[in-house]
């Protein structure tokens, strides 16, 4: 079996800058590298994302409607990439997974969270991680970090639904995260993603290198 790691977070926390550098490392040393994203890593997934995040006849979008779509195209993820991935033995490198809906949905739209969880559970199966990295920023750096990469996006992608939300919003999602990895410390380890690049992938390096398969062909 593969190694699934995912990487969770709020906005701006630095996660695909360090699943890169992650990935660009293993592969190196001869590991075979999956990098997905979510919502989407599929092309079910991806048109999900769009309708989720981008498009402009979404502004009406229900938190129920919200949380179903995401598990939707999680479901694909799951058995169309993660399982036949792992199967062979490559490590998987997933930004966000099912934290994010807890987080996101539960806490930020404040859904109840034993129905977020069922349809996690529904979703995912038997296919958990086998560490999650969760990167710590102040709501300040989180602000600061969207607005800044704002102009850098394609057009096509420059509104992003969820970062329309208001402030309380994104305390409520890191508050939710707190008590998400406070509650499983052995499954997620936290870094504060505030420190240079350099220090932050180190720490991350250090939580798996232990955990890592022998690279492919070994």
């Amino acid at each position: 079996m593969g190694l699934f790691i995912t990487f969770e977070g709020t906005e701006g926390c630095g996660k695909s800058t360090q699943i890169k550098l992650l990935a660009e490392r293993l592969i190196t040393l001869g590991h075979r590298v999956r990098i997905l994203r979510e919502p989407g890593g599929t092309p079910i997934g991806e048109e999900i994302r769009h309708t989720l995040k981008h498009s402009h006849a979404n502004a009406a979008m229900t938190a129920e409607a919200e949380l179903l779509l995401m598990n939707a195209s999680r479901a694909q993820l799951v058995r169309e990439i993660i399982r036949p991935a792992l199967a062979v033995g490559d490590i998987v490198l997933s930004d966000r997974f099912y934290d994010s809906t807890t987080a996101y949905q539960g806490y930020g739209r404040e859904l109840e969270l034993e129905k977020v969880r069922a349809v996690i559970e529904f979703a995912v199966g038997e296919t958990k991680p086998d560490l999650t990295i969760y990167l710590t920023v102040s709501p300040e750096i989180s602000e600061l970090r969207r607005q800044s990469r704002q102009p850098t996006l394609p057009l096509e992608i420059q509104r992003d639904r969820f970062e329309e939300a208001d402030r309380k919003f994104f305390e409520r999602v890191a508050c939710g995260y707190a008590l998400i990895a406070a509650s499983e410390p052995a499954r997620i380890k936290v870094i504060d993603g505030a420190q240079p690049v350099e220090v932050v992938c180190l720490s991350i390096w250090e939580k798996i290198a232990p955990m890592l398969p022998p690279p492919a062909g070994c």
